[in-house]
């Protein structure tokens, strides 16, 4: 069940995931990230809230600047 004015995250890679454990660098690629300074926009969840924690480390949360229509 989708919220209707659910917040978005944007979320950049700052850091790679080089010398970290396997399981770090799946959470990066579940996240959507492919290469540094990526920046991704996903809607706020408590799963996502969990992935971000374990990567707290490699990446920048900002919320979504809101567009104007």
């Amino acid at each position: 069940m989708a919220k209707k004015n659910a917040q978005k995250l944007s979320i950049t890679l700052v850091k790679s995931g080089i010398g970290y454990t396997e399981r770090t660098k799946r959470t990066l690629k579940a996240l959507g990230f492919r290469r540094l300074n990526e920046t991704v926009v996903h809607e706020d969840s408590e799963v996502l809230r969990g992935m971000l924690a374990k990567v707290s480390h490699l990446v920048e949360v900002a919320p979504e600047a809101e567009e104007k229509k």
